[in-house]
């Protein structure tokens, strides 16, 4: 089955280069990845030591980077280098400032994996939730790396469970310790022989946790609500945004409204603003206007989503309609806000507690929508109590850093 896996890479490597002259995503994807192994060997010297991070993509990097940072003040001598699979991840946070290096992971082949970890030469690894490639762990084995798993999630659906995942199951013995997030990963682990595990919870919540003591203000965004009840929209997607704009339209409750697309491309924003009969502006056409006067702020830039929900009664987290479902939920949860979202969330453990517990609504038509925006608006008693139980639930859920750097200073 190696060998199949092996020629499979193969197969699609050819095949990527074919869709990406037609999908500019998938350009990015392949030509981000010509020129890395030279990128590494220019910026890497042999005397240099170094530390691998890889994300598949921005979820799995906000994951991870309380843990960059921790490891980065652990060995301020040796290079961070990060990898992302994807070009959403890649192409959003290439221009980061904790990582010395930040380049796109060569596909999963034997060549690509032996030249690019003689390259990097880490004295440490770590694999951010998922994406096991085996030729790479493979190769970390064959160095005597270092290697750790961190916020992990197992699923039984995944290869390492199946009658096939034999080569899969021997790449997880390049793991020196799995620090996962919940009882059942740990459990389908020790049911492959694994004892070398931690439940050590996500470290996402230690980075939305730290969150509070930053500097969230925003003096355009207090000019634009002027005290008023707000309803902030953050990574709607255009099933999040149709059922959204009606209750926009059609609503009589004195609220402004922000909306922070997931995607932000002229011709979708421009589709969005034309669709709402309130008066809209966009961030990149505020200018000097009088920003009390709108009802509607779209947001058309990238980077600021986390500072704007500090400032909202409401928050209302797309992705809900589409697969693999909601974006992220602890961000506006960290401030105390009470969350809606869409139906498909059971993918996500954060989504499923904070619906079960009571701080998060789940909506699945127009209906629904204008009940629990209509409720929450209406009711301060409500909002409130939604919102502690989501501040709370963060309170109560963070440290997994803690934990994962105790090991790795311990066995130092």
């Amino acid at each position: 089955m190696f060998f199949v896996y092996n020629l499979l890479v193969i197969a699609a490597e050819f095949l990527l280069k074919i869709i990406a002259k037609f999908n500019p995503k998938m350009k990015l994807f392949v030509e981000g990845r010509k020129d890395v192994i030279p990128q590494l060997q220019a910026a890497i010297n042999q005397t240099d030591r170094t530390i691998w991070f890889h994300a598949a993509s921005l979820g799995e990097y906000e994951q991870g980077l309380p843990v960059i940072e921790q490891i980065k003040e652990i060995y301020p001598l040796h290079k961070i280098v990060l990898t992302f699979f994807s070009p959403s991840g890649y192409e959003v946070r290439k221009n980061n400032t904790v990582a010395d290096l930040t380049i796109y992971l060569p596909l999963d082949t034997t060549q690509n994996a032996r030249r690019f970890l003689d390259a990097l030469q880490p004295e440490l690894a770590f694999f951010i939730k998922y994406e096991f490639w085996p030729n790479y762990l493979h190769e970390l084995r064959k160095q005597k790396t270092r290697t750790f798993l961190i916020s992990g999630i197992f699923r039984e659906s995944q290869p390492f469970f199946k009658w096939f995942g034999g080569f899969y199951r021997k790449a997880l013995q390049s793991f020196e310790h799995f620090f996962v997030q919940n009882d059942t990963s740990k459990k389908l682990l020790t049911g492959l022989g694994y004892t070398n595990i931690t439940v050590s919870g996500d470290t996402r919540f230690d980075r939305v946790a730290h969150i509070l003591e930053k500097d969230n203000a925003l003096p355009f965004i207090e000019e634009f609500l002027g005290g008023k009840l707000a309803i902030v929209v953050g990574s709607s997607w255009p099933k999040d945004e149709s059922l959204l704009v009606n209750y926009i339209n059609g609503t009589s409750h004195e609220v402004k409204f922000i909306v922070a697309p997931h995607n932000i491309k002229a011709d979708q924003i421009a589709e969005l603003q034309n669709s709402i009969e309130r008066k809209t502006v966009l961030f990149s056409e505020m200018g000097s206007k009088n920003l009390a006067e709108f009802e509607v702020f779209i947001i058309d830039t990238i980077g600021i989503l986390t500072k704007i929900y500090s400032y909202a009664d409401i928050a209302y987290v797309g992705g809900g309609f589409g697969n693999p479902g909601v974006h992220n939920i602890l961000e506006p949860a960290t401030f105390g806000i009470p969350i809606v979202i869409g139906p498909n969330y059971s993918h996500f453990e954060e989504a499923t507690a904070l619906v079960k517990l009571g701080g998060c609504l789940s909506i699945s038509n127009q209906q629904s929508l204008n009940e629990s925006l209509d409720s929450l608006i209406v009711n301060a008693d409500i909002r409130s109590e939604k919102g502690n139980i989501c501040s709370t639930f963060v309170q109560m859920n963070k440290n997994a850093t803690d934990t994962i750097i105790n090991y790795i200073g311990a066995a130092k």
